[in-house]
């Protein structure tokens, strides 16, 4: 059986109007009638809280910045392992490289691992005596390369040539973000016949009220979405020319560009382990937190409930003493595999109906895999290095100006009186950017 589809899809209307209208309000009666109906007077909230913006609130820190550009260098690996060195006889190829003559390396074709110590070496090439009196027997393309260490005779000058530490360089920039609330001086005075309440606690029978803390609650969204979804406007779009817009380099496109991606919904301990091999790679970091859909969520449960060797039908999951009286618990909150620490939750913004729960296809995002703690970067602003969270909010701000979240009212109702609109208008305002250090510790799991 499956569920059943003949009622349709849920409802993504009604939605936001791009205005308040007088239809809001009951402004007309039929006194012919003489039956007077059973009328509920409250807004009965269907959905819940239906704001999705929680993420970035649980996992990122927010600090002011001063400038257009946000820039950043973040620590280079230690060693430098090559993957696609060619070998002629005992001359190696790789361009650029950073070997240096007497130093011992280690080369793997893949299938044989071989050792040996460089006697010469140019830019490009270096030459390698094999430690073994046969010579090599590795392949001749695609070899790995890296130095384990160096040996020097008796009396010799010292290491010829010194190796400077390399940072890798990251940049974002802000962008500003704005809103709009308007309802007229009129339509503020009537009074509406259904009761109204917010997400905030508020209730009440003006209907404008309940519009203007929605706008609120949108806006607050819009700030999250557009600090995950950001990408930045490539040179020659038409977004670029036409419209003038820089874009923001977003959570999304950061770890897409940086980070790691795993390509489905993760639901075998071959997927699980596939990606504690790729976190070793990176920046080990043991604790991480799962942001799922609902697809990876109960994928996760599944795939740990197939451990418990007592529950063939899935019924037990690792409970003792069960009985009919005991709510049975079909979910897990994390797990421990080879030395990593796995939380999971849900992210809303991934089950959310009318946002990123309704797509399909090639790049549905199922979760998103983040790492806790902080990390050292230099910042070139303070000119020093700082620690920071790996996820943290930069809005603009000085000693007169304070763009990280500003809302004023314009008109000449609702207490404004600063122009001659005969209405309210609530104006919200925010300029921020995402910045994500390390996302080389981020996984991003999407079809």
């Amino acid at each position: 059986m499956a569920l059943s589809t003949a009622n349709g899809q849920p409802l993504l209307t009604p939605s936001p109007t791009p205005q308040v209208l007088s239809t809001n309000y009951a402004t007309s009666f039929d006194f012919t009638d003489v039956e007077l109906p059973d009328t509920y007077s409250q807004n009965f909230e269907i959905y819940g809280n239906r704001t999705i913006a929680s993420f970035l609130r649980a996992a990122s820190a927010e600090f002011p910045c001063t400038s257009d550009l946000i820039k950043w260098t973040e620590e280079g690996r230690l060693h430098t392992q090559y993957t696609d060195v060619t070998r002629s006889s005992n001359v190696f190829t790789k361009n650029a490289h950073n070997f240096r003559v007497r130093q011992t390396v280690i080369i793997s074709d893949g299938a044989v691992i071989e050792k040996g110590i460089i006697s010469a070496k140019d830019t490009n090439t270096f030459t390698v005596q094999p430690f073994a009196t046969a010579g090599w027997s590795i392949g001749t393309s695609a070899l790995k390369v890296y130095v384990y260490g160096s040996e020097f005779q008796k009396g010799t000058n010292g290491m010829s040539g010194a190796l400077e530490a390399v940072p890798s360089f990251h940049e974002t920039n802000p962008i500003i973000l704005k809103e709009l609330y308007e309802v007229s001086g009129s339509d503020m005075t009537n009074v509406g016949w259904v009761e109204v309440s917010t997400e905030g606690g508020g209730s009440g029978y003006l209907w404008y009220l309940k519009s203007e803390h929605e706008t609120r609650l949108r806006f607050d969204d819009y700030l999250e979405m557009s600090m995950v979804e950001g990408v930045p406007a490539e040179s020659g779009s038409d977004a670029a020319n036409n419209a003038s817009a820089n874009g923001t380099k977003g959570l999304f496109y950061e770890v897409e560009q940086r980070g790691n991606v795993f390509n489905g919904v993760m639901a075998a301990q071959a997927d699980f382990d596939s990606v504690l091999k790729r976190l070793d790679k990176q920046g080990s970091i043991l604790e991480n937190m799962f942001f799922a859909n609902r697809d990876q969520n109960l994928a996760i449960d599944d795939f740990l409930a197939t451990k418990n060797s007592y529950g063939a039908g899935g019924t037990s999951y690792g409970a003792f003493q069960n009985d009919e009286k005991m709510a049975l618990n079909l979910g897990f909150r994390g797990f421990h595999r080879g030395s990593y620490e796995f939380y999971k939750t849900d992210w809303k913004y991934l089950n959310d109906f009318s946002t990123r729960g309704n797509l399909e296809g090639s790049g549905k995002i199922n979760a998103l895999v983040v790492p806790s703690g902080t990390k050292t970067v230099y910042d070139q602003i303070l000119g020093k290095k700082i620690r920071q969270p790996f996820l943290h909010i930069k809005y603009k701000k000085s000693a007169t100006e304070d763009r990280k979240y500003k809302s004023w009212i314009v008109g000449s109702a609702g207490g404004a009186s600063n122009s001659d609109l005969d209405a309210m208008q609530v104006q919200f305002l925010s300029e921020r950017a995402l910045v994500v250090i390390g996302a080389n510790n981020f996984v991003k799991v999407q079809d």
